[in-house]
């Protein structure tokens, strides 16, 4: 589907060209890459290349979002996948709620990726459960995002399309069958509290992987936007050292 409004400003994509290995960070659902920035420019100045897509119909109008089916948001992240490769990085990827689900299937597709973090990925949520086949209404009023911190501002839409919510909850429906097929080092982080996707979402990724090297951390005081709550500078430091861990030839003395 071609997109039929402008982007919202701040909510573009963001490239940060640094060393030879490459993060591809995802945004979640109705989110953008706004809600990430922090974590890729702190990771760039750790010396890493960051690329966080906005993914089609995100950050423009609701109605471009309406248009979308979960495959459109899974190719917006395998062409930045394909863009790192093109460049030559050695490819992590990393995604928060919807973003790490769709990092998931990447990793099961790709078995070149160095690593995988997600960051609270979304299997279920409770909350939309409702509107799998009942009527419903075309769309449903978006509430305050769930950050912890008070005085954040997260770019989202004011309504989300049920018809996008659907196209959610078939990606979710697809992507545990797919988790035992990644053997890439997995960081699973997930916060203590979350109010959209229950943290035993992380708990069933962790099980499922069948990779040697994974490794699952609580983020204490962070709710589900975890990237910009009070543990964002934690989330980010856990991200560097797994990352230089199991990044092969990388410095590791790069680690601050």
């Amino acid at each position: 589907m071609n997109e039929q409004y402008a982007v919202i400003p701040g909510a573009e994509s963001f490239y940060f060209e640094r060393g030879e290995v490459g993060i591809l960070l995802s945004h979640g659902f109705i989110g953008t890459p706004q809600s990430v920035r922090f974590v890729g420019e702190k990771l760039a100045e750790q010396g890493f290349t960051v690329l966080a897509p906005r993914l089609k119909g995100h950050g423009t109008h609701y109605f471009d979002m309406e248009a979308c089916t979960h495959e459109d948001w899974y190719e917006s992240l395998k062409q930045g996948y394909l863009q790192l490769k093109k460049r030559g990085k050695k490819v992590f990827v990393m995604g928060q709620s919807m973003g790490g689900t769709l990092a998931l299937k990447l990793a099961a597709e790709y078995k070149d990726i160095e690593g995988i973090i997600t960051i609270n990925a979304a299997l279920t949520l409770p909350a939309f459960e409702y509107l799998k086949h009942s009527p419903a209404p075309r769309f449903i009023k978006e509430g305050k995002p769930d950050i912890k911190a008070e005085g954040v501002y997260e770019i989202t839409y004011e309504k989300a399309p049920v018809r996008a919510i659907r196209e959610l909850q078939k990606l979710m429906a697809e992507t545990p069958a797919v988790i035992g097929q990644i053997q890439a080092p997995a960081l699973c982080i997930k916060s203590f509290t979350d109010h959209v996707v229950p943290p035993e979402n992380t708990a069933f990724i962790y099980r499922s992987l069948t990779s040697k090297n994974k490794r699952i951390v609580t983020l204490p005081n962070s709710y589900h936007v975890a990237s910009m709550d009070h543990d964002k500078e934690f989330l980010v430091q856990q991200t560097a050292r797994f990352i230089h861990t199991y990044a092969s030839d990388y410095p590791y003395a790069l680690v601050k």
